[in-house]
């Protein structure tokens, strides 16, 4: 792990470490099983950013003033929050453009999940296809 994400990563609630590096390990998974090759691991604005060559970068984070909540962050300048608002808009939660928000206090969705965090590690290969090719 990135010494940098791994500070940071220290500095969560044992709870959201442990549901953080869940994400990350899923985000690694796909990578390996889709053959995306190398994931960049950094900190981007302070939160842990996850990038592979044709994907749109994913952040994860947890802040104390929403402390009920974790988020995946991804880019704004992308239709995948707009995407899977359409796809999953009554099974997932969002906020503005560029968030998936997660409950602290469930579990995670992982099917969901994985599906969208596949479809940003891809997208550039998607992004000219309905709905991503979801």
């Amino acid at each position: 792990m990135n010494p940098e994400v791994a500070a940071k990563f220290a500095t969560y609630p044992e709870d959201v470490r442990n549901t953080l590096l869940a994400i990350r390990t899923l985000i690694f998974n796909i990578a390996s099983e889709h053959e995306l090759g190398r994931v960049e691991e950094s900190l981007k604005w302070g939160e842990p950013s996850y990038a592979v060559k044709g994907g749109s970068p994913v952040r994860i984070n947890w802040q104390a003033k929403a402390p009920d909540q974790l988020g995946v962050y991804f880019n704004c300048s992308t239709s995948l929050v707009a995407t899977f608002r359409e796809v999953y808009g009554d099974e997932l939660q969002f906020a503005g453009n560029r968030e998936l928000t997660l409950s602290r206090a469930e579990p995670l969705p992982l099917k969901l999940l994985q599906h969208c965090l596949e479809v940003a590690l891809r997208y550039h290969n998607l992004k000219n296809l309905p709905l991503l090719g979801m």
